[in-house]
């Protein structure tokens, strides 16, 4: 229990009606969940809007009533607080209620388009290895030191996030690395939280389904460094042209990283082969068993992320040689048929590039490079045509299939995907709807040497069709079929 006063320390108050002294409970947004004595924070969603439940809500008991919009009836004995932006007040409140936790341990946010979890989930592996306790919050799944738990979304709501970051201070946790997406940062769920550093990936294109605009998915981002206190670092890809973007407001420490530009993370890649990297760090050379460029700009994030955080140099490359690659990114495995099977996340046109890029400057193009590949439904229908054009143009056959439909037709994706394949490559693509024969027919397709992708899903374990999720494994379905073919 604790008093609802200490609860809404640092909250702008419009309207208190009521005491602020009553002893709370639990602090709820999802009014199923409420109890006796809890305080219920309304939220409007994007479906449902919190606002109303409040009558029922407090016939289950609940004390307190944090909205944007009080009641014309009040019910006496409970106290209703009237705020500005209630998903900002319940981060607030949460990070209050679990004893502001994120000030107990070092917090850096790793936030842009794709290489968020590579990232974040590689740093907590690199000071694994160096002897610290360590948290992960993270797209693939959350870890307190060496406890796992299932991740449901890319950013948690900040009532799971400071619940998760208060167990990580029981266990006595030095840093987390966390994902913020920039659903996270638009609905606020990382307010409150205390952060030691931000690194900013890059910016493409995704996410259109929920930001009207590019500009504003650039400045939800943006506003992430522009929080950062005096006391954190923004370490930036100046490689990107929104990499300055990002700096341009912040207080923080600001330091950049870069391939091809001056910047204070400077890295070269000396070889790039199917089995790892050869890069030159700061005039520092080191092995890496990551894959392709992309790789080469995580690494990189990942070493100058150390070193801010007071890691030695020798040690941080030490570090990067032992790293191992993360589940569904570039994961790949060769049969004894010497087929290269590849599973990536890559779901954004930007992202799929990169891996197809990748894959082409590493092979001999004596090979097939066959990928398959889907989009996902209720998301960003304009990224698909743009998907099946970069697919259909950089591999050497296609398979258009399922992703996770979600409520669409998968037949529908699909020709939506393929209004952008360009008349010379209509030949290299086929279609098959349910994505466990794709990949059996890819497998099917592929010679001695050949390179299959299976793009978009990466470490998901299931696939959404209609609201039902069923067990779904691309890395283990495609070994499982190359299997097949040495019987």
């Amino acid at each position: 229990m604790m008093e609802l006063k200490n609860i809404l320390y640092k909250v702008t108050l419009d309207v208190v009606v009521g005491d602020t002294s009553v002893s709370i409970n639990n602090i709820q947004f999802d009014s199923r969940k409420v109890s006796k004595n809890d305080a219920f924070v309304a939220i409007k969603g994007t479906v449902v809007d919190g606002h109303d439940f409040i009558e029922q809500v407090i016939e289950k008991g609940v004390n307190t009533v944090v909205c944007e919009q009080i009641p014309e009836i009040t019910i006496e004995g409970v106290t209703y607080v009237k705020v500005d932006n209630t998903s900002k007040a319940l981060a607030i409140m949460a990070s209050n209620y679990y004893g502001v936790p994120s000030e107990n341990l070092r917090l850096v946010g790793v936030t842009g388009t794709n290489g968020k979890t590579t990232i974040a989930s590689l740093l907590y592996q690199l000071f694994k290895k160096a002897g610290y306790k360590v948290g992960l919050l993270s797209t693939v799944k959350i870890l307190v030191d060496e406890k796992e738990y299932k991740a449901t979304h890319t950013t948690p709501d900040s009532l799971t996030i400071n619940k998760y970051l208060s167990e990580m201070n029981d266990e006595g946790v030095e840093f987390c690395f966390m994902e913020v997406s920039s659903h996270g940062i638009h609905q606020s769920r990382t307010e409150g939280l205390h952060f030691e550093g931000g690194i900013f990936t890059n910016l493409t294109h995704d996410h259109l389904d929920y930001h009207d605009t590019f500009a504003e998915y650039r400045d939800v981002k943006k506003s992430f460094f522009d929080k950062l206190p005096k006391s954190a670092f923004s370490l930036v890809n100046i490689d990107d042209k929104n990499g300055v973007v990002m700096l341009q407001n912040t207080v923080s420490k600001k330091y950049t990283y870069a391939l091809k530009s001056y910047a204070d993370y400077r890295a070269q890649i000396l070889e790039n082969q199917l089995n790892g990297l050869f890069l030159k760090i700061n005039g520092n050379e080191v092995w890496a068993r990551l894959i392709g460029n992309f790789n080469a700009y995580n690494l990189l994030a990942i070493y100058g992320a150390a070193d801010l955080l007071g890691l030695e140099s020798v040690e941080i490359l030490r570090l990067i040689s032992e790293l191992d690659s993360v589940s569904g990114r570039f994961q790949y495995l060769i049969s004894d048929e010497k087929i290269t099977a590849i599973v990536d996340y890559a779901h954004t046109p930007d992202a799929l590039k990169n891996v197809l890029e990748t894959i082409n400057s590493i092979r001999t193009k004596n090979e097939a490079l066959i990928t398959v590949v889907g989009c996902g439904g209720d998301r960003d229908k304009t990224k698909r045509p743009k998907m099946a054009h970069i697919a259909s143009a950089l591999s050497d056959k296609v398979i258009f299939t399922s992703d996770n439909p979600r409520t669409e037709n998968p037949e529908q994706i699909i020709d939506d995907m393929e209004v952008g394949v360009q008349p010379q490559n209509f030949k290299k693509t086929m279609s098959i709807v349910d994505r466990n024969q794709a990949i059996k027919t890819a497998c099917q397709l592929a010679n001695a040497n050949d390179i299959i992708l299976i793009a978009g899903k990466g470490h998901e374990t299931y696939q959404e069709i209609n609201g039902v999720r069923t067990n779904f494994d691309d890395y283990k379905i495609v070994e499982e079929f190359l299997k097949q073919l040495q019987k």
